[in-house]
């Protein structure tokens, strides 16, 4: 009993023993697997980190190119308008000089070029029409720089009593012939209005002659929008309150359509009575072949059918007539005995 006893202890044991061996090759492997993922996440870690460093680098750089973009393009364009307003600045200086020039020649003659009553009607609405296609902002601007060219800065530093008298008259003399030349434009801008009124009214007039003569009323092509088509007297007492397709309708038609729908049903039924005809066919040829000629071989049944009839014999009009002149003679015979 004793031995069986430690039989089975020393077999205990050694199981044991070996679970403890197999337990230690498992943390052992656990920890090998344990630092080889903590050395993988490591690792990505620091490629992510990379990665990062890398994109802020990138991002940096899209901004800086972007911006750098639109400061091109705020450059380009600021130097754009710089271009457009020393065009514009250089036009309206020659503009500027004409008018001047224009407006020493003409107070040379005694004559007021803006003034006149009797101006040209065809350039003042021109002008107008020409006035009327700018902006606020455009014309705002060209005010700007028309004040700039005509409004030049004073140097009163270091002049003397007499030479500020003379600039003052000076000034005194420019204020007098601006304001001659505002009378002539708002006189200019009157008259402008007076023809723009005077062609609308014409247009007006063409235009109540046209719907008179069309029988529409007298008001109906001078509005925004096209005159309503009427389709029912205005004279009536109940409101109609049918659509326009209704109102339509009973304009179309008559009876011209009635006819041509009587036409068709005739027709049609013509038609279907034809197709359901009883067809009859025709009999066979017993004997001979018409037209067949001695040694030629029989033609078979089918073929028989397919071919085609003979076209009619054309009308004998020369031998009607020699007929007709014979009995004409017979007669005249019987009549002579």
């Amino acid at each position: 009993g004793d031995e069986g006893a430690n039989f089975l202890k020393n077999r205990q044991q050694i199981k044991m023993s070996e679970l403890d061996e197999q337990l230690a090759e498992y943390i052992a492997e656990w920890r090998k697997q344990r630092a080889k993922e903590e050395d993988e996440l490591k690792k990505l870690k620091e490629k992510q980190a990379k990665r990062k460093i890398l994109r802020a680098e990138e991002e940096k750089k899209l901004t800086e190119q972007k911006r750098a973009e639109e400061d091109r393009k705020m450059r380009e364009e600021t130097e754009r308008k710089q271009r457009e307003q020393e065009e514009k600045r250089k036009r309206l200086e020659e503009v500027e000089k004409k008018r001047q020039s224009m407006m020493k020649g003409s107070s040379e003659d005694g004559v007021k070029k803006f003034g006149s009553k009797g101006g040209d009607k065809l350039s003042n609405i021109q002008a107008a029409k020409g006035e009327l296609g700018k902006t606020r902002e455009q014309l705002a601007e060209e005010k700007k720089i028309a004040l700039s060219i005509r409004v030049k800065p004073l140097n009163v530093d270091g002049i003397g009593a007499s030479s500020l008298r003379g600039k003052a008259d000076e000034m005194w003399n420019l204020i007098v012939k601006l304001e001659t030349e505002k009378y002539d434009m708002e006189e200019r801008m009157k008259r402008q209005d007076y023809d723009l009124k005077e062609l609308k009214e014409r247009q007006k007039q063409q235009l109540r002659q046209k719907a008179l003569k069309k029988g529409l009323d007298a008001e109906a092509l001078t509005g925004k929008h096209p005159p309503k088509i009427q389709t029912a007297s205005k004279f009536e007492r109940r409101t109609d309150r049918r659509t326009y397709d209704d109102k339509k309708q009973l304009f179309e038609g008559g009876w011209d359509i009635v006819i041509k729908e009587e036409l068709e049903k005739i027709w049609k039924e013509k038609y279907d009575d034809f197709m359901s005809r009883t067809k009859s066919k025709l009999p066979k040829w017993f004997g001979e072949r018409p037209g067949k000629k001695a040694g030629e071989p029989e033609t078979p049944a089918e073929e028989e059918e397919e071919l085609e009839p003979p076209p009619p014999p054309e009308p004998e009009v020369e031998e009607e007539e020699e007929e007709e002149e014979e009995e004409e003679e017979e007669e005249e015979e019987e009549e002579e005995e």
